[in-house]
């Protein structure tokens, strides 16, 4: 994996993201664990090393920036700011995608990682121990049956909008969030939402090297009166 470290830091510069030496190296390290637990275990369809560094790392990478902004917004609302630290639930994350990414990238962040395959959540836990990450966890369960609570809840190629809110509900915490992944811009699962379900902010992403439309979707509960 050292072949793709230029190309790695390529991106981050693309992408407007600093990190440091040892979080560049937990992300190689990560795309290495990931590469040899498909062999086996059939992670992830994509196989080729310069492959998933676009369409993985440099796809979640892609977030950040805008996982960033808006907690530092939350944060700035006295009324809603997080006064413990901020959890993050991963859905349906599978090989920990964003959610490994943003365990290594934002270390303040508590990120749990949800699928219900057994073998998927195992190798978020490998994660976590191998690359020495004390703020990620792997967990084999529905997220309908969850009940502790997260500030932000994330999907990436999961669901619809629509089936996405409805099954992680009971594990929004209070003035919590949802942002979902998307390709290009997903209007007709937007019209599709409850209306106790609101959309406050859809953000164009741009994956370096991927060709491709992305998009996150940033969605809020709706007190109805």
């Amino acid at each position: 994996m050292k072949a793709l470290e230029a190309p790695l830091r390529q991106g981050l510069v693309a992408l407007g993201l600093v990190l440091a030496d040892d979080q560049v190296s937990r992300l190689l390290d990560y795309l290495a664990l990931i590469q040899k637990w498909t062999k086996v275990y059939n992670l992830t369809a994509v196989r080729d090393p310069a492959e998933m560094l676009t369409h993985h790392l440099l796809d979640s990478l892609a977030v950040i920036s805008s996982l960033r902004r808006q907690m530092e917004i939350k944060a700035s609302d006295a009324e809603h700011a997080v006064t413990t630290g901020l959890r993050l639930l991963d859905v349906g994350s599978g090989a920990g995608l964003p959610g490994v990414v943003i365990a290594i990238c934002c270390p303040e962040i508590t990120v749990h990682c949800v699928d219900t395959v057994a073998k998927k959540a195992a190798f978020i836990q490998q994660v976590a121990v191998t690359l020495k990450l004390p703020n990620l966890r792997g967990v084999h369960a529905r997220v309908e049956s969850l009940t502790d609570k997260y500030q932000v809840i994330s999907s990436r190629a999961f669901a619809s909008l629509s089936d996405f809110t409805n099954w992680s509900a009971n594990a929004l915490a209070e003035q919590g969030v949802w942002m979902a992944m998307k390709g290009k811009h997903p209007a007709d699962e937007i019209a599709a939402l409850p209306p106790s379900v609101s959309v406050f902010h859809v953000e164009q992403l741009d994956v370096p090297g991927l060709g491709a439309e992305r998009c996150m979707v940033w969605m809020r509960p709706l007190v109805l009166g």
